[in-house]
């Protein structure tokens, strides 16, 4: 690990104890704590990977990923940092690599800051990995377009400020037809719904969007009209190795805790890590933090280096938020009884986890495209990572 990047690391750790303060009570309650985000603000978090202009710390992706790997390996509350990774991508990648120099001076300064929440607005109600099939339409009128359209599993959507919205410009134009807007909260006829009820990341709030006839300057649209699933791709790439490398934290420290565990509980006379079934599981999760680890690094780096990595993308995906899931299943059974109870914590990592193998593309849709770049004949168009 570079050393500025262990610096920063290790610049969250003062954080952690106020982040996880009630932690588990706020997932109860499924409550999302500004406090909490303030201080992830103050620590710099969200200005990771932005230049210093804008008041970003100009971290390259795989210093962005290692750090938030810190953040995951310390951090109890995961929905608070499942909204801090959406806020990061969603709300600000888009926009520093496709978005005018008036557009970024006007809005990235926030979202560095932490002071504008951002959220990105890709699922409809009935087209969520069927990207495609978006019917959400953005048409010009004058100097404005006019949005009208649904959006759904929106993170973040009921404390967000700043709204990227993927909407069909050209009908009938395929993947050249999705474009994409920077949408504020308080523009006439957009309105924000109620806060879903989750499995999971419960401190991460999620709501649906409705579009009205919003009228957005023109100047709010980011990149060129039509180059929206290319803008989408970049994103989700970051996403995935954001997000991910929060969860690879998780389970580095959910691998501590077991080891300690296993070690420490006596049953029929001596420590349960003595008994086979139990080091082996053991083994099992310490073999999916490293092919995590491998996978989640090399593709961070092959992707800043330019490389195309759509297949290893897919792969480490499929990898982490499996072995992401596996391991908070057996870190529950290894506290067999303490693991089933709210307060050991266990129970809500394995909730959390379950979300993994569904947002930024399923695990079906990872294997189908793997599959199609393995020359296999089956292939859906425009599936959404």
């Amino acid at each position: 690990m570079e050393p500025d990047w262990q610096a920063l690391r290790d610049g969250l750790k003062p954080l952690l104890g106020a982040l996880n303060d009630e932690a588990l009570d706020r997932d109860r309650r499924g409550v999302f704590s500004h406090e909490k985000w303030k201080l992830l603000a103050e620590a710099g978090l969200f200005g990771l990977p932005f230049p210093a202009e804008y008041g970003g710390l100009d971290q390259d992706l795989p210093a962005t990923a290692h750090i938030l790997e810190g953040l995951g390996f310390g951090c109890r509350d995961g929905g608070l940092a499942f909204s801090a990774a959406t806020h990061l991508v969603g709300g600000g990648i888009a926009l520093w690599r496709f978005g005018g120099d008036r557009l970024k001076e006007r809005y990235l300064p926030g979202i560095c800051a932490g002071t504008t929440i951002g959220a990105h607005a890709i699922s409809e109600p009935d087209h969520g990995s069927d990207a495609m099939s978006m019917t959400t339409r953005a048409e010009r009128d004058g100097d404005h377009w006019v949005l009208t359209g649904a959006k759904t599993f929106v993170s973040n959507a009921p404390v967000a400020d700043l709204f990227t919205v993927y909407a069909r410009t050209r009908p009938g134009a395929g993947p050249l037809g999705v474009s994409v807007f920077l949408v504020e909260r308080d523009a006439p006829g957009l309105s924000v719904g109620r806060p879903l009820a989750k499995m999971g990341l419960k401190t991460s709030p999620t709501a649906e969007l409705a579009l009205d006839g919003v009228r957005v300057p023109a100047d709010r649209l980011i990149g060129r009209p039509g180059a929206g699933l290319l803008i989408m791709d970049h994103v989700m790439t970051w996403e995935i190795l954001c997000s991910f490398s929060i969860n690879l934290g998780e389970m580095r420290h959910r691998l501590e805790r077991c080891l300690d565990y296993a070690k420490t509980r006596m049953q029929f006379g001596r420590p349960i890590g003595g008994f086979q079934a139990v080091a082996h599981k053991i083994v099992e999760m310490k073999i999916g933090v490293e092919t995590s680890a491998k996978w989640l690094h090399d593709t961070a780096l092959r992707f800043a280096a330019g490389e195309d990595v759509t297949s290893d993308l897919a792969i480490t995906k499929l990898v982490v938020s499996e072995a992401n899931l596996a391991s908070a299943l057996t870190a529950v059974q290894i506290f067999g009884g303490n693991g089933y109870m709210a307060e050991f914590g266990l129970e809500k990592d394995l909730r959390d986890a379950v979300g993994g193998v569904i947002y930024s593309g399923t695990s079906d849709i990872q294997r189908n495209r793997v599959a199609s770049l393995l020359g296999l004949p089956y292939r859906n168009r425009g599936e959404q990572r």
